[in-house]
């Protein structure tokens, strides 16, 4: 039998990565690992769709960057939530509910 793919949706990633800065600032990585730990290895960001969706939302200042240093002295970039982008998550929560219950509507129709 095939294995679902875990693979996050586009139009939730912006969703949970928001959501996910908003326990606090982390780099990339613990990011993707973040969500893919919290959703008990149901949801999997991968890199290539991770980054510039980060970069996306930098642009629209909804995240903020920094680069630090971490324990084993690498350079690491820390992405955090800005007030645009608390306010963004608390609508894309909303769309999130809305897409939902739509899809609830079709599916007891059906």
């Amino acid at each position: 039998m095939r294995k679902p793919s875990t693979d996050v949706l586009q139009g939730t990633l912006t969703l949970l990565v928001l959501k996910t800065l908003s326990r606090g600032p982390l780099h990339g990585y613990a990011i993707a690992q973040s969500i893919q730990t919290v959703s008990r290895d149901l949801l999997r960001v991968e890199e290539g769709s991770l980054y510039p969706a980060l970069h996306r939302m930098e642009q629209e200042n909804w995240v903020q960057s920094e680069w630090s240093v971490s324990e084993s002295n690498h350079r690491m970039r820390l992405y955090s939530l800005t007030v645009a982008g608390h306010r963004q998550l608390i609508e894309e929560e909303h769309r999130w509910d809305r897409l939902i219950a739509g899809v609830k509507e079709v599916l007891r129709f059906a």
